[in-house]
């Protein structure tokens, strides 16, 4: 007999379900809640929530109204998914055959959403179980989509396929997995292709999505059977539900991305079904579905390449796609002057730290510009020598503000397609394009000529060298544009402009900056002040991508950009104000000493401190401000010295702070858990004040901060957040260089920290990349530290950090950054220790060696080979084997002219071992060796030694 509830459990039990859905009574809620958990601990509860869940006849026994009725069941069928996710192992069997038999019932029910969640059950079950402990559900859901019995009704079918594709969809790698000699995917493919073509369009969609869901994977089965599932896709294009089309151009653009040579025989017959899908009317959901296919053929070289003879048709319709629907038009249109108004909590972004402290010895590599963001992250802080900046999170998409709600749009989509497109076909898609700007850029209508400047925009990038002839033409009538009534077309002029401001800030004679870049300049600046937020912040993002592009070049215009950027900061709200940050700490990367003028000072920074005492410590703001503040000390140098003290001293009220609460949130205290990019960010403007004053300024502020500095700091060295530790490490090599009195006294401290970084063993595997930049900055702060300390100071650690560097060094799997940076240290120790590091020379000189090999001239490189030759001349003979490859390392360094005098000491240290081994080897036997290195080799060595003949 099944098992049977006893009344009075049944209706407590419900009467629980329900409060805890009960959103108007929170109390109520919160009681309910914790009735809920303790009933857990009654063995029948699972039987209790199982029996609700699957029994609408529960309305009569407890005499329940419809609504109710539904809220309980749902309930019921919320807690026992969550039960089974955390407590399966937990469940008896027969309890869990009872949930197998009942949930199947319930997907006859009238009611969709219980079906659903009947399906959600179904899945938990086989997920946390596995096929093996349920084998015949998929047999059962099968069975009940087909209708096998011929009494099946169309509700239940779909609730069966509902289950089925959530079963499928989250256990993909499950079903393609060999059970018994037979994959049941197997089964899966044939049936679900079956299913696609079924007369309800629902149960269609349902298949194609789950198909499409194995695509990603490539699925062995489903790949052996491509051509049935192609021909399937193929006769489904015309389907009429809209919903079933709109899977079928997701499937193939998972197609495209997956197994583009599939599609390869078919790009004619596909590209006329995309463009009549992109222009179905009254469906913009579909026609954003088929134009995400463009940008997929964009990134395949098989099917990229061949969509040449189909541009005249595919780029009118991009072009149409990027103009406003009528929703939006009048939505947009004459947008208000809202610039006074105070911004809403919930419209400003959450800000994230984004570290500057990657430090490093590896060899120089290009930056790439990015997007200037609207969360006040730029690049490239002034890097003492050797160190690199970690690479930033990928850009922001360049479409992502023009749309007002922020979300992707067919709009969007066909603009960043255009932009693909330029790119691989450059003039082809501009002569193309030429007319329709011609004709949209001034159109009457609003829409018009915003698509049009967008377009002009996206194509930037791909057709420079076609579109820059007509720059001259296009760049004053764009500035025009900035004035233009409507604000959404002044917003996006702004954008476009900043597309060709590479093209501006590159003229050369005076009358042509004259004549485009200074206007484009001052126009970006004016709408900087725009009566409209929205225009605003454009203007703002807009004006630092300019910056980043003119780097230096705008030196001479920097009085009137801090004038307006002063004006900015007394009348910019919240939001607007995280762009601001941007800007000005572009400007002061690219110009830097020239902020610095007595004058300038007193413009900007009476606002920005101003700034700086309104916002809380807890505030967010606080992340893009402390960025923005450590370019600025960069840029004035010793100058910041003036406003340090209390900068410096409220950096560390703020890592102090936030390691309090962190204490006692792991102590169970009820705070709230601390945000570590406070952390993070206070560190990194503390490394960049101690950097940028004179040591005789920046000693008293580490000296007399309270807490003591270095205390605080080795808390952050062993902070369990990857990023808290790299900034800290980061610190701790910038006080090497420029406090290295400060420092010593705390070696004995800081050193042993350091030394179980180097342990990797005990870095995380799942966050192994970031661990790997901690390394980097751990070994580069030995290495600064070896460079400076004392013997005495040293010795006592000196061989658990040989042994953690030359682990490094030795170990393929670690990046170059920290395998470098670990070299270097390693060299930089027998500055104080070779004595120490002697008997050990023949164990890592070749992994040394290597290293150094792949390092750029540096400041730090010769550093590290003054320490090597210190070891060499007390262990010559180890040398044996590596000799050859020392040699060429020698051969390596400038000789002659400003950089050979710059490397002098490490010259005059290289021909002191040299003749070390001509004493030891002889004439005749060193002359031998020489004669044994490659030509280049012997050629540097006598133009630069004068050995051999």
């Amino acid at each position: 007999m099944a098992w049977q509830p006893e009344e009075e459990g049944l209706r407590q039990l419900s009467e629980f379900l329900k409060s805890s859905l009960s959103g108007h009574d929170r109390n109520k809620q919160k009681e309910a809640e914790l009735m809920l958990m303790n009933a857990r601990s009654n063995q029948d509860y699972v039987n209790y929530l199982t029996y609700i869940f699957s029994s609408p006849q529960i309305g009569q026994q407890l005499s329940l109204n419809a609504p109710s009725l539904f809220l309980i069941r749902y309930a019921a069928a919320i807690n026992l998914k969550n039960h089974i996710k955390l407590f399966y192992t937990n469940i008896p069997k027969d309890q869990l055959a009872y949930i197998k038999t009942s949930t199947l019932t319930v997907l006859r029910d009238p009611n969709p959403q219980l079906r659903s969640f009947a399906g959600t059950v179904i899945t938990e079950t086989v997920t946390q179980g596995g096929l093996l402990q349920w084998p015949e559900i998929l047999q059962e859901l099968l069975a009940l989509v087909s209708n096998a019995g011929g009494n099946v009704p169309p509700e239940t079918q779909e609730g069966a396929m509902s289950a089925l594709a959530k079963v499928c969809e989250d256990n993909k790698k499950l079903l393609d997995k060999e059970f018994q000699g037979q994959r049941p995917m197997a089964v899966m493919v044939p049936r679900l292709l079956e299913f696609a073509s079924h007369t309800n369009p629902k149960i269609r969609v349902f298949a194609l999505n789950t198909l499409k869901s194995f695509i990603p994977q490539k699925s062995q089965v489903l790949f052996s059977a491509l051509d049935v599932y192609l021909q399937t896709i193929f006769q489904l294009a015309t389907d009429p539900d809209v919903q079933v089309r709109r899977i079928v151009c997701q499937s193939i653009v998972q197609l495209v991305e997956s197994s583009p040579d599939t599609l390869a025989p078919h790009v004619d017959g596909l590209v006329n079904y995309i463009l009549t899908q992109q222009q179905a009317s009254g469906s913009p959901d579909l026609a954003l579905d088929a134009a995400e296919f463009w940008l997929s053929i964009g990134e395949q070289d098989q099917l990229r390449d061949r969509m040449g003879p189909y541009l005249e048709r595919i780029i009118p319709v991009l072009l149409a796609g990027m103009v406003y629907g009528e929703d939006e038009v009048f939505r947009l249109g004459g947008d208000e002057n809202n610039a006074d108004e105070e911004d809403r909590v919930e419209d400003i972004k959450p800000q994230f730290a984004q570290t500057k402290a990657g430090r490093g010895v590896t060899s120089e590599k290009e930056e790439t510009p990015g997007t200037p963001q609207a969360n006040g992250t730029s690049k490239n802080a002034d890097l003492s020598d050797g160190e690199i900046e970690d690479d930033e999170e990928g850009d922001e998409d360049e479409w992502d503000d023009d749309d007002p709600e922020n979300a992707w749009s067919l709009r969007k989509c066909s603009a960043a397609a255009l932009d693909v497109f330029a790119v691989n076909y450059g003039s082809a898609v501009f002569n193309i394009i030429l007319p329709y700007l011609k004709e949209n850029l001034s159109h009457t209508l609003w829409p018009k000529r915003e698509a049009a400047v967008l377009a002009l925009g996206a194509i930037a990038e791909g057709c420079m060298d076609v579109v820059s002839p007509h720059l001259p033409e296009l760049v004053p009538f764009l500035i025009s544009l900035l004035s233009d009534e409507e604000p959404v077309v002044r917003q996006i002029t702004c954008w476009c402009l900043a597309r060709y401001s590479e093209w501006a800030s590159r003229l050369e004679s005076p009358a042509d900056k004259q004549r485009f870049f200074e206007p484009m300049m001052e126009g970006l600046l004016q709408r900087m002040l725009d009566q409209n937020k929205k225009v605003q912040e454009a203007g703002a993002s807009s004006f630092a991508s300019l910056e980043e592009k003119s780097g230096d070049k705008l030196k001479p215009y920097v009085e009137p950009i801090l004038r307006q950027f002063t004006e900015c900061f007394k009348r910019y709200k919240d939001k607007n104000m995280y762009i601001l940050y941007d800007c000005l700490q572009t400007l002061a990367d690219n110009v830097g000493s020239d902020m610095a003028k007595p004058d300038l000072v007193n413009l900007l920074m009476p606002v920005l401190i101003e700034r700086w005492n309104k916002i809380q410590d807890d505030s967010r703001e606080m992340f893009p401000l402390l960025g923005c503040l450590g370019y600025i000390a960069m840029a004035y140098g010793d100058t910041f010295a003036q406003f340090a003290a209390p900068i410096f001293d409220r950096c560390i009220k703020v890592v102090y702070g936030n390691l309090q609460q962190h204490m006692a949130f792991m102590s169970g205290q009820t705070v709230d858990q601390p945000d570590k990019d406070f952390i993070v960010t206070a560190l990194d403007l503390l490394s960049a004040i101690i950097q940028a004053i004179s040591p005789e300024k920046s000693a008293p502020l580490v000296q007399n901060s309270q807490p003591q500095f270095f205390d605080l700091l080795s808390f952050c060295m062993e902070d369990p957040t990857t990023d808290v530790r790299q900034s800290a490490y980061a610190v701790l090599g910038d006080c090497a260089i420029a406090l290295y009195g400060s420092l010593d006294p705390y070696l004995q401290k800081l050193l042993p920290i350091s030394v179980r970084q180097l342990d990797l063993d005990a870095m995380p595997d799942d966050d192994s990349e970031n661990g790997f930049n901690v390394l980097a900055n751990v070994c580069w702060s030995i290495g600064e530290i070896a460079a400076r300390a004392s013997t005495e100071r040293l010795s006592p650690y000196i061989e658990p950090l040989y042994n953690g560097l030359t682990t490094i060094i030795k170990n393929e799997e670690v990046p170059e950054p920290a395998s470098e940076n670990a070299a270097t240290a390693l060299g930089r120790l027998g500055l104080a220790c070779p004595v120490h590091l002697a008997p050990f020379l023949s164990e890592f000189a070749e992994p040394f060696l290597q290293s150094m090999s792949k390092i750029s001239t540096s400041n730090e490189k010769a550093s590290a080979f003054l320490g090597f030759n210190n070891v060499i001349q007390n262990n010559p003979q180890a040398m044996e084997s590596s000799l050859a490859l020392y040699f060429a390392a020698i051969a390596q360094f400038p000789q002659k002219g400003k950089q050979g005098a710059e490397y002098g000491e490490v010259r005059a240290s290289f021909a002191q071992v040299i003749q070390g081994y001509v004493g030891l080897i002889g004439n005749d036997g060193f002359n031998t060796f020489l004669n044994g290195l490659s030509t280049p080799v012997r050629a540097k060595l006598r133009d630069g030694y004068g050995l051999g003949s």
